[in-house]
């Protein structure tokens, strides 16, 4: 071995990783594993043997076969939400409807674990919404962009002598109107008190 190969294969490791960050950035990563989580349970608790000692519990139900279509086909929507990202709204209403009737059909959701792990996937994936790519500006502040209204501090505009304006506090005019006579006592953190 050469002194070279842990280093190369920290740079492969970190290089694994850092593509299965952009990958998973770029779809709703969370929304489908936990859709998925959530078939599994659904799935696999109907058919599940339980031994405690020498007696064995089985939950199989009549609706077994029901339980089983549930679980697989939330495991399909979640695997779609990875692969098909364009189609993640109807994945997400359809994990949550499959997650809401599994309640009936599956032992209440797999116990519960199954449910709630579908109906939050299923949610995630209705609200997730794609990121958008930063610009060449390297994602600089835009001036156009970011809070507005009282309070907000706005860029400095040039005059036409291009000397720069101080920036002035929301109740300054700047004219020598009402708001420059009152006393700086009767302010309070940039808010008229009287």
């Amino acid at each position: 071995m050469s002194a070279e190969t842990p280093v190369q294969s920290a740079g492969t490791f970190t290089r694994l990783r850092r593509r299965f960050r952009e990958w998973r950035g770029s779809r709703p990563f969370w929304a489908g594993l936990f859709t998925i989580l959530g078939g599994v349970p659904i799935a696999y608790f109907p058919y599940a043997t339980l031994k405690l000692g020498t007696m064995s519990l089985t939950m199989a139900t009549t609706a077994g076969a029901g339980s089983l279509i549930i679980g697989v086909l939330l495991i399909t929507l979640g695997l779609t939400m990875w692969f098909q990202h364009a189609t993640r709204v109807f994945a997400g209403v359809a994990a949550i409807i499959l997650a809401l009737v599994s309640l009936v059909v599956s032992n209440i959701g797999g116990f519960l674990i199954g449910f709630l792990c579908a109906l939050f996937g299923g949610a995630l994936a209705v609200s997730w919404a794609p990121g958008k790519a930063e610009g060449a500006d390297g994602g600089r502040h835009k001036p156009g962009r970011g809070p507005a209204g009282e309070g907000a501090v706005e860029p400095a505009s040039q005059g036409a002598g291009d000397e720069p304006v101080p920036p002035q506090t929301p109740y300054e005019t700047g004219d020598g109107g009402p708001a420059n006579d009152v006393r700086p006592e009767a302010r309070n953190g940039g808010y008229r008190v009287g």
